[in-house]
């Protein structure tokens, strides 16, 4: 899904879901991936409980239920690194340093034009490729500090020819 701006967004992605507040958790995510940071914010959260007629704490209950949600900016690029026990073997700790110098910032930080994020995520499923981390969708294995550049600079250049061989097949 693209951003989508105007004040109408969130009505737009409510109806897309019938209206049908059994869709919250999915209207939850639409609205968060369309936010462009990777958040859904505290008066986007009232006008779906408002447009859905439920109470707004069933809303904030799935929101802060579901790691997968959040109510704080996360940067338009959101870097998962896998902190499982595979991940960790394998220098997990070597990517959060590397993404650490090529950008900046820290774990449950943005950089200042809120275009990147990291944080730690559980297990991704691609402890064959270990260390990996996630983008959207996207896992990414076997990164080494070249290939990791890479992946940041295809983002950074709006690029993504340049990520697709870095992406795990499963």
């Amino acid at each position: 899904m693209q951003k989508i701006s105007g004040d109408n967004f969130i009505s737009e992605i409510v109806q897309k879901h019938n209206n049908d507040p059994q869709q919250l958790t999915s209207i939850l995510h639409d609205v968060q991936e369309a936010s462009g940071q990777n958040y859904v914010a505290e008066p986007w959260a009232r006008q779906i409980a408002e447009l859905l007629q439920t109470p707004i704490s069933h809303v904030y209950e799935v929101l802060t239920f579901y790691s997968m949600f959040s109510t704080e900016p996360k940067g338009k690029v959101l870097i998962e690194i896998c902190n499982s026990a595979p991940c960790r073997f394998n220098r997990s700790h070597e990517l959060l340093a590397w993404c650490k110098e090529e950008l900046g910032i820290g774990v449950g930080e943005i950089t200042p034009d809120g275009e990147f994020g990291i944080a730690y995520t559980s297990c991704v499923g691609a402890c064959d490729v270990s260390p990996s981390l996630k983008i959207g969708e996207d896992v990414y294995g076997n990164l080494n500090r070249s290939k990791l550049t890479q992946l940041i600079n295809s983002f950074r250049e709006n690029r993504p020819e340049l990520r697709e061989p870095l992406i795990c097949q499963n």
